[in-house]
């Protein structure tokens, strides 16, 4: 399916689109970038402009094209499948590696996402929230309206971030995190039973979702639901400072 491209935005060389993508009136996307299929992004937003780095290029890429050198022209953005950009939302070139937003994401008024950072699917980022550079926000995590994160910060899967909060550290999976500076409150209860746990199941998984306990050993994550047995194991995994 064509894309339907308003005619007052601008697309700029380098920059490769699927199909089926709505991009509204006065959007900028210049490269390197990569958007792929069913994105609504709607009027205002701008996509690629330089990481907000004083020592870095700023190049015009709306006038010209990427020369192809990361150091002039950034480590690109890549955007998959079905996300909903909002307007005024921004996401900004990597420095250092591509900043990357997965696919069906939910992106409100106004956001943005900072350089390098990392955004898996599922993930629902809520008007005026802004992370610092090098973030990762695994699958499923949500930030509530003017939340900030600091750089380099992880949002676990299924955590949720409350409003106004300041995030200075990881948030934990399928938690709950609120304030300035943000402290864990609990577990994300709802998140979990919504994708199929029992109470039962849920209390038995809280001692490793508080950091107090590892996973339980009677093989527990292998009889979650696919998915979300599979961000279990990873998160379980991944590396620590």
């Amino acid at each position: 399916m064509v894309n339907r491209i308003h005619p007052t935005a601008v697309i700029g060389e380098g920059v490769e689109l699927g199909e089926d993508n709505v991009i509204g009136p006065f959007t900028v996307i210049v490269g390197p970038a990569r958007i792929g299929d069913g994105n609504w992004i709607g009027p205002h937003v701008t996509i690629g402009t330089p990481g907000e780095d004083r020592g870095r290029e700023h190049p015009a890429a709306w006038d010209s094209a990427p020369n192809g050198d990361p150091d002039h022209d950034g480590h690109g953005v890549v955007i998959g499948s079905r996300n909903r950009i909002r307007e005024y939302a921004s996401v900004h070139q990597g420095t250092w590696r591509t900043t990357t937003i997965g696919d069906g994401g939910y992106f409100l008024r106004g956001s943005h996402i900072a350089h390098d950072c990392l955004v898996e699917d599922a993930v629902t980022v809520a008007s005026n929230v802004v992370t610092g550079g090098h973030c990762h926000l695994w699958s499923g995590a949500n930030l509530g309206m003017g939340a900030i994160l600091h750089q380099r910060v992880v949002i676990g899967p299924g955590a949720m971030v409350g409003m106004s909060s300041a995030v200075r550290k990881e948030v934990g999976a399928f938690t709950i995190a609120v304030g300035n500076p943000a402290r864990v409150t609990g577990v994300n209860t709802v998140g979990l039973s919504r994708r199929g746990l029992d109470e039962a199941t849920i209390e038995a998984l809280g001692p490793w979702l508080k950091g107090k306990a590892g996973l339980p050993e009677d093989g527990l994550a292998d009889r979650l639901p696919g998915d979300l047995s599979t961000l279990v194991k990873a998160w379980d995994a991944r590396p620590r400072e």
